[in-house]
């Protein structure tokens, strides 16, 4: 069978179930030949299916061929309903199982291009630094949210980037190449809030020297982001809700409406339901604005992203700072994890940059983000003399941190931690980690 191959690729043989499974550890094949027939059962196929289910759980995406006899049809149906690609009847015909081969490398061929495209579809949301499930599930909801029309309320506390989502929804709609116009109704005095979003003409208040459109206006088109809009006073809230209901603007001193065509997002770090239970906030103005909800988590709630977007920031600061090689010591990778982060991504781009000014070597201490030590408790510091323990500990936590970051792709995880994917595999069924997206978000 060796000479039915071409010289571009490289073919291992192996006698026994033993040797074949060395080999698979060792060089990962993308295709393997399957003769049933094994000692010490060269005339049966108990041996040869028992190593069909060992490579499938090693390296489930190794596209087998299993080699059958003529009279054994009940074994090649059997191999298949396995999990088997493929398999080929002796005797040896070079041109077929060439071909046979060349279909199975094109196949695995295929499944990998298509694994790293839906791996980069996850990321692929423009400021979005996300490895954990809350932060993919919320951006899968992005994504289809933002080809509609629909109006968004995104909620989450102060820093966890709700403008970047809002920016994220207008980038990937069909607006995107139309105006994105944002104001924060917190930020702005309420006499002035009227005429920053709705305009206004010429004469309609002293100094109003000449007609100006507001922010309405100024983003048709396209996408109007309301920051804060649990900060809104009560009587601008009504004129709001006219202009959803209907699409109209009027300017302040105007009689005659502006029709407007825009896609509204609106975001708070407040409980809406709290504010129009005080009666600060109109509750049919709520359901017209929060058609779609976007609960955006905190930093301390998104299982590991702490240490992904910091050092996302780090890379990102330091070449902007012009510090290029920085990297984090073990004490500020440890410190960086257990923080609370209370003030989220824009406290965690502070710190970052305070400490890429003041840090004097190449790497980052924890004096230099001004973070305090994590301390452990009483029987966290006991179990740490058990040095297999900790050394267990530590090898689960790295496999799930490179798990979560590669989205649970098993070959982008082994890349990460140095290993082949049959060992990942080996150590998943080790410490019984779930590798599904699936299983890890519910």
């Amino acid at each position: 069978m060796r000479w039915c191959f071409t010289d571009n690729l490289q073919v291992s043989v192996a006698a026994d179930r033993e040797t074949a499974l060395a080999l698979l550890r060792r060089l990962e094949p993308e295709v393997v030949t399957l003769d049933l027939g094994l000692p010490p059962d060269p005339g049966g196929s108990t041996e040869g299916f028992a190593l069909l289910e060992d490579i499938l759980r090693l390296a489930p995406m190794t596209k087998v061929i299993v080699v059958t006899g003529r009279e054994e049809k009940e074994n090649a149906v059997k191999a298949i309903g396995m999990g088997a690609a493929d398999f080929y009847q002796k005797p040896v015909d070079a041109d077929i199982l060439s071909f046979v081969v060349n279909r199975a490398f094109r196949l695995a061929e295929l499944e990998k291009e298509n694994l790293e495209l839906a791996s980069r579809d996850n990321t692929s949301v423009k400021g979005i630094i996300a490895a954990s499930p809350q932060m993919l599930a919320v951006c899968r909801t992005l994504e289809k949210v933002a080809p509609t029309d629909i109006t968004t309320l995104i909620n989450g506390e102060t820093g966890t980037g709700k403008e970047v989502l809002a920016r994220a929804l207008h980038d990937l709609s069909p607006r995107a190449h139309m105006p994105f116009a944002a104001i924060n109704c917190a930020a702005i005095p309420d006499n002035l809030l009227e005429s920053e979003l709705f305009g206004y003409e010429k004469g309609a208040f002293t100094g109003a020297t000449q007609s100006k459109k507001g922010k309405i206006e100024s983003a048709n088109g396209g996408t109007l982001f309301l920051d804060e809009i649990g900060d809104m006073p009560m009587a601008l809230q009504a004129k709001l809700l006219r202009f959803l209901q209907e699409r109209v603007v009027d300017r302040v001193g105007s009689l005659k409406p502006t029709p407007v065509d825009v896609r509204v997002v609106c975001a708070t770090h407040r409980n809406v339901n709290e504010l129009i239970q005080e009666g600060t906030f109109r509750e049919d103005l709520y359901y017209r604005i929060s058609e779609i909800t976007l609960d955006l988590p905190a930093v301390r709630d998104r299982d590991g992203d702490a240490l992904v977007i910091a050092q996302s920031l780090l890379k990102s600061l330091s070449k902007q700072l012009d510090r290029p090689g920085l990297s984090f010591c073990d004490d500020a990778i440890s410190a960086i994890e257990t923080y609370p982060w209370p003030g989220n991504v824009r406290e965690m781009i502070n710190k970052i940059k305070r400490s890429v000014i003041m840090a004097d070597g190449k790497r980052i201490t924890i004096d230099d983000l001004q973070l305090p030590l994590s301390t452990d408790n009483t029987d966290a510091n006991e179990s740490q003399l058990n040095l297999r323990k900790v050394r267990e500990n530590a090898e689960r936590a790295a496999i799930v941190q490179a798990l979560r970051t590669s989205n649970f792709n098993m070959a982008q995880a082994s890349r990460l931690l140095g290993v082949t994917r049959p060992t990942l595999y080996n150590l998943t069924d080790k410490y019984r980690i779930n590798t599904s997206v699936e299983a890890a978000e519910s």
